[in-house]
């Protein structure tokens, strides 16, 4: 853990979080600015900052909350498919490796690399981590 990392707040509970899926080894939040409502962001517990800083034993725990979390979009959310990205140093605007998770349906805008953020209105982003909850525990 890293006293100065905003995920590893996430990952021991002092920093506010919409969570979604907690396992040994992974968490999965909501992105508090996302592309799309839904988007998540799936971290591993343990502090490191790009891919190949990953241990391997991990890669196979965070590939399987990723396609879990993919999922549940689609479930949960009727996505009609997923982003999934993940930036190394450039553009990685947290220094704590994270996957997202992006839903997406034909005609959302999302075009190329401009991507609009939108914002969760007051109570709205529990409302999509229970639903991606749900959707996780089926």
């Amino acid at each position: 853990m890293s006293e100065e990392c905003l995920f590893c707040g996430i990952v021991a509970g002092t920093v506010p979080a919409s969570l979604i899926l907690q396992t040994d080894e992974v968490v999965g939040f909501l992105d508090v600015r996302p592309l799309f409502k839904g988007h998540t962001l799936l971290v591993p517990r343990q502090h490191v900052v790009t891919l190949p800083d990953l241990p391997k034993e991990q890669l196979a725990p965070l590939f399987s909350a990723t396609q879990r979390v993919a999922d549940a979009i689609t479930e949960g959310l009727d996505a009609q498919g997923t982003f999934v990205a993940m930036n190394n140093v450039v553009s990685q605007s947290v220094a704590h490796l994270h996957v997202h998770v992006v839903p997406r349906t034909k005609g959302d805008g999302l075009r190329g690399f401009f991507w609009p953020r939108t914002k969760y209105a007051d109570g709205e982003a529990e409302s999509y981590a229970s639903r991606l909850r749900a959707a996780l525990a089926t």
